[in-house]
């Protein structure tokens, strides 16, 4: 990182200036930090262990996190051995989870990373997009006999999510008929009365709570999905490994607090060097979808235009993006390493393998740590000619040549070391993110736990849904248009 302890000693003092730590201190107490709602947002609680008793605002909320978590986890060992069945006796070989954005990309992840890890558990499905195309794909492999689904809406009203709900429901009742529905359908909802409505039992429904953000939710009831598939004591093991870096990130002093230097080094690397972007490269094919679940979590975050009091803020959250290692090398890493813009790059690496394979581990290892060095050193021109002359290049053609193989170098990347990639580190590299998100909402001072900006295209979608819309004075005419064109 282009840090010197200069700049670092500055970084620091705005961590205090901005409060960081006082405001962590609110969140893991309780308050209202979620100002623009009235909410605590206390996903902390979720991983924290029985014994450590938490509060949002003056209510104790650790017995009923416990009580949730310990039916998710009966509910969970009934179903992997084979107690819990189908409506014709069958064990449940598949489980589908319907939900849309936290209510899918964490569970979606988690499952990815720790599949090496989920013995006989059920296989599992996601579906999220409203686009039918993605639940036809899905329920054309599965037996509804032995299929369980899981929905995911807090309010039990999702548009996408009761979109593909519905049709799962439809899809089952034609096989199996309504009564089966019950024995096939687990709801994790808030809302009991639209879950009986749509025949899911009581006792197959898990709640959760009005302070827990979608994006912040894995670790509630909405982790069911990843309960079923790797089994509860691997469930147990994430929510450890999460909890240790929320201890760490609370009481670590703040030159070696690891969430707090990152979320410093991610403002100097925008707004001293003027970053473009932030990249995520995870050398670990199980985390595939480490960057789509991490999108959510930091832009939705703090892709905010007005600070907390409601002024106008300055530059937020830059785009990050990413895929996994080696595959980004053969795809965007040019860009990374020549471009004139700064990316800066975090590098996500698992020490020991979780396959039999430890040759390509070593590749892969050196391929990081390559890709790393290369960022830092670059090449210099003087550096190609002496390559180039050596290999018998001379006058003019190499001196045509040298330009485009030169590498600026300096450019910053961290490397972020997992021991191995199992349940315990991986919630610790989750937590790692959410409070470097958080952190990075204080420096900036907005509220990292609203996302209004996604309300607006909701609203509008549910106008253009109603049959007068062609007509409905409140449709602009490039939309109305649109309508036109596509119901011709």
């Amino acid at each position: 990182q282009r840090v010197d302890a200069q700049a670092l000693q500055a970084l620091l003092r705005l961590a205090e200036e901005r409060d960081v730590m006082g405001w962590a201190s609110r969140m893991f107490a309780g308050d209202p930090i979620n100002h623009t709602e009235q909410r605590a947002a206390l996903h902390v609680a979720l991983r924290a262990p029985r014994a450590l008793r938490m509060t949002a605002g003056n209510t104790e909320v650790s017995v009923g996190i416990h009580e949730v978590l310990d039916r998710m986890t009966a509910f969970a060992e009934r179903l992997r051995c084979g107690v819990f069945c189908g409506a014709r006796g069958d064990a449940i070989t598949d489980i589908v989870n319907i939900g849309i954005g936290g209510s899918d990309l964490g569970p979606r992840m988690v499952c990815e990373a720790l599949d090496a890890v989920a013995g006989q558990g059920p296989r599992l499905h996601f579906v999220a997009n409203v686009d039918g195309a993605q639940l036809a794909a899905v329920l054309g492999g599965l037996d509804p006999a032995r299929t369980l689904f899981v929905i995911t809406s807090k309010t039990f009203s999702t548009q996408e999510t009761m979109a593909n709900a519905a049709n799962a429901r439809r899809w089952l009742v034609e096989a199996l008929g309504s009564d089966a529905v019950p024995s096939h359908f687990v709801a994790v909802s808030t809302n009991l009365a639209e879950v009986r409505r749509f025949g899911i039992a009581e006792e197959n429904t898990f709640g959760f709570w009005d302070w827990v953000g979608g994006r912040y939710s894995v670790w509630s009831a909405v982790g069911l999905s990843v309960m079923l598939r790797i089994g509860a004591p691997r469930f147990r093991e994430l929510l450890a490994g999460a909890h240790a870096m929320d201890a760490h990130f609370l009481s670590a002093p703040l030159g070696e607090n690891l969430p707090v230097l990152m979320a410093l080094l991610a403002v100097w690397n925008q707004h001293a060097l003027g970053a473009a972007t932030q990249v995520i490269a995870p050398y670990a094919q199980r985390l595939g979808s480490f960057v789509s679940w991490l999108q959510q979590l930091e832009m939705e975050s703090n892709g905010k235009g007005v600070l907390r009091d409601g002024t106008p803020a300055g530059p937020t959250t830059p785009a990050l993006w990413g895929d996994v290692g080696t595959n980004s090398q053969h795809a965007f890493f040019q860009m990374l390493h020549q471009s004139p813009s700064l990316h800066p790059v975090d590098f996500i690496l698992p020490v020991q393998a979780d396959h039999a394979y430890a040759d390509q581990h070593r590749l892969l290892i050196a391929n990081a740590l390559a890709q790393a060095a290369a960022l830092m050193r670059g090449k210099t021109a003087e550096e190609v000619r002496v390559e180039l002359a050596a290999r018998g290049l001379l006058g003019e053609a190499l001196e045509q040549a040298v330009p485009h193989r030169v590498f600026p170098g300096n450019r910053p990347s961290s490397l972020l070391l997992l021991p191995r990639l199992d349940a315990y580190h991986l919630g610790a590299l989750m937590a790692l993110y959410e409070h470097r998100t958080f952190a990075l909402s204080v420096l900036w001072g907005v509220n990292a736990f609203d996302q209004w900006g996604v309300e607006l295209g909701k609203q509008l979608a549910a106008q253009l849904l109603r049959e007068d819309a062609t007509s409905n004075p409140q449709i602009d005419d490039s939309t109305r248009s649109h309508l036109h064109l596509l119901q011709a």
